[in-house]
């Protein structure tokens, strides 16, 4: 007994590639569809963007006493604890073994720098005792924090009684004003202090004003 070359009916089997059919004809295989790789010139290719760095802000705090240092302060003690880099520089609080080679660091990313003099400065510039060592002190500060500044080396950078040093005499305003417009994008400037000038108060982006009572 013979068996049928015929499939049973009913049934369909996928025909393969080069199978031989019952007349003896090679048969191609038609691909299925269903299971063609898409093209990847078909799928919409969205462009890559860069994430935009968070603008920085330069910030105010004022008041009619000494007292607004305080809380920026604080702020940034919380800023370097988080891991961004943090300069602190005041201008008119010296003390003992103060100055560039001997300030101190906090939490590792928090540089704190004050004048190289043996007490705080009150007075203006020609009425202390020693001008130009005091003078020396100040620029040495505001030097190195210029360049901190605008190389983009720190996060955060604090400038204590920026103002009053320019209203006693030691900073120039046009010098701070200028240095202040060329900061990087990305950097936070926050200045304190009692006495701020209208041009540096005109530059800000936000304004916090202190008072009592």
């Amino acid at each position: 007994m013979t068996a049928s070359l015929a499939s049973p009916q009913g049934s369909h089997r996928p025909t393969q590639r080069g199978e031989i059919s019952a007349r003896g004809q090679r048969l191609e295989a038609r691909p299925d569809s269903r299971f063609e790789p898409v093209c990847p010139a078909a799928r919409a290719v969205l462009p890559l963007r860069p994430v935009p760095q968070a603008e920085g802000l330069l910030q105010v705090h004022t008041a009619p006493f000494r007292g607004s240092f305080g809380a920026v302060f604080s702020q940034a003690l919380r800023t370097a604890g988080l891991g961004s880099r943090v300069l602190v520089s005041q201008f008119l609080k010296g003390g003992v073994d103060q100055g560039l080679g001997r300030s101190l660091w906090l939490c590792g990313r928090l540089q704190w720098l004050r004048p190289a003099v043996p007490s705080c400065l009150a007075e203006p510039l020609q009425a202390e005792p020693e001008p130009e060592l005091a003078l020396a002190a100040v620029r040495e500060v505001w030097d190195f924090s210029r360049q901190q500044l605008l190389t983009g080396a720190v996060d955060l950078m604090v400038l204590d009684e920026l103002g009053l040093a320019i209203e006693l005499g030691y900073l120039s305003l046009l010098d701070v004003t200028e240095v202040l417009e060329q900061r990087p994008a990305q950097l936070d400037v926050i200045l304190t202090g009692p006495a701020m000038p209208a041009a540096l108060m005109a530059m800000a982006d936000q304004v916090t004003q202190l008072r009592r009572g």
